[in-house]
């Protein structure tokens, strides 16, 4: 069997939250009320663990003298200054160390990789990948005790239900055994060299090792298992790559940029698409590729296939998914991208909940302001930029701002 050897944790977070640039700041875009009082909230936890099958004696273990954990909530509630763009992110997520690490690690571990690939149909570049952005390769899997953790974020009003699921979810799985009362991951309640939520351990960790339990710490067959398992019921294809780094035509119509628009790749070469040498795509039959712009026109442009949106059912972020896609091919010897990654001037969070209350008062409706720039944002700005022949990329920029200020 594989088994990794114990490493002393450092605190340092390698998964995605270790990305956030800027001094963090608290979220002040919604008001949370105050959560009830806590041990009658307690009483009715433990009611409704013992209604679903979690036995008394784990209840009384793993909740005595429970408090909620004050730096839990701080981390909840802060977030960066800055948002996050596609070379800040990168600079962190795909270092030169990280990369080297890969290529030892998919070397190393070829043979376990190549049996799981043969069981679940994941090629081994990806699984390194994802277990280099959300671990370091295992060195970091958290330092908070998860139902401690799990407990203070369920108990907090602000995301309760989804916090109560994951709680209720770890309480049967440390009953059944999966793993100790005393079971440390992230403050969010991520664990493992994975960072799997409770909900997604339980339902897409598997024992491949044949020793009789989960583990997904220690034993790298269950490690690597547990992820493939997880993209391949997530509808991952294995013949098929992530994507691409591409050449866009001077005269490409900025509107089809998005998820929303999708292509053959045979049709995407007759809009002149190329690949990054000027060669033309690939004659794959691929059917569901959208040409996407992270980083606005100006940046570099990809063309995406059905594993970068399953990489998103893991991760709903897009620069999460472009790391992990272009992680995978350089620890296979591949290069740099070619385009710059426009990284100047990165916007702050109150830059952007500025323009999404000016957005929506000029009629496009961008959503409640929070500072993020999600679907309801881009196709709030995709809407503004059409109504005054702006390249239509959904990408939020000084100039962008700049603009819609004059109009409001």
């Amino acid at each position: 069997m594989y088994h990794m050897k114990p490493i002393y944790r450092k605190l340092v977070c390698a998964g995605i939250t270790a990305l956030a640039l800027g001094k963090g700041m608290p979220v002040t875009a919604k008001t949370v009320a105050p959560p009830p009082p806590f041990p009658a909230w307690l009483e009715a936890l433990k009611a409704e663990a013992l209604a679903k099958g979690v036995g008394k004696t784990t209840l009384e273990q793993a909740l005595e003298g429970i408090k909620p954990i004050p730096r839990v909530i701080e981390l909840d509630r802060r977030q960066p200054e800055f948002t996050l763009t596609l070379g800040s992110y990168f600079k962190n997520a795909i270092s030169a160390k990280r990369i080297a690490i890969g290529k030892e690690m998919l070397k190393k571990h070829a043979p376990l990789l190549r049996r799981v690939f043969e069981r679940y149909r994941v090629q081994p570049r990806f699984l390194v990948a994802f277990w280099g952005l959300e671990s370091n390769y295992g060195e970091y899997t958290g330092i908070f005790p998860v139902v401690g953790a799990l407990v203070t974020l369920s108990h907090d009003r602000r995301r309760a239900t989804f916090f109560r699921q994951q709680l209720l979810a770890v309480l049967q799985l440390i009953d059944e055994g999966d793993f100790p009362i005393d079971v440390k991951g992230s403050w969010a309640g991520a664990m493992g060299n994975h960072q799997f939520i409770p909900s997604t351990y339980r339902d897409f960790a598997v024992d491949f090792d044949g020793d009789g339990k989960r583990d997904l710490w220690n034993s790298l067959p269950d490690i690597f298992a547990s992820a493939a398992n997880y993209l391949s019921r997530s509808g991952w294809q294995k013949d098929r790559t992530w994507g691409r780094e591409v050449r866009l035509p001077s005269s490409f119509d900025i509107g089809l940029s998005g998820l929303e628009t999708r292509k053959s790749l045979a049709e995407w070469n007759t809009l002149g698409v190329r690949q990054v040498n000027g060669k033309p795509l690939p004659d794959v039959a691929v059917d569901d590729a959208s040409v996407l712009l992270p980083a606005g026109y100006r940046g570099p442009a990809f063309l995406i296939y059905n594993n970068y949106r399953t990489t998103m059912v893991w991760n709903r972020s897009h620069l999460y998914a472009l790391a992990v896609g272009h992680l995978s091919d350089r620890i296979v010897g591949k290069g740099k991208l070619r385009a710059d990654l426009g990284d100047a001037n990165p916007l702050t969070r109150r830059d952007i909940f500025d323009l999404q209350r000016r957005l929506n008062a000029l009629g496009f409706n961008a959503g409640t302001p929070d500072g993020r720039t999600g679907p309801m944002t881009r196709k709030a700005i995709k809407g503004y930029q059409r109504k005054h022949g702006i390249p239509a990329d959904g990408f939020p920029d000084s100039q962008l701002i700049e603009h819609v200020r004059k109009q409001s």
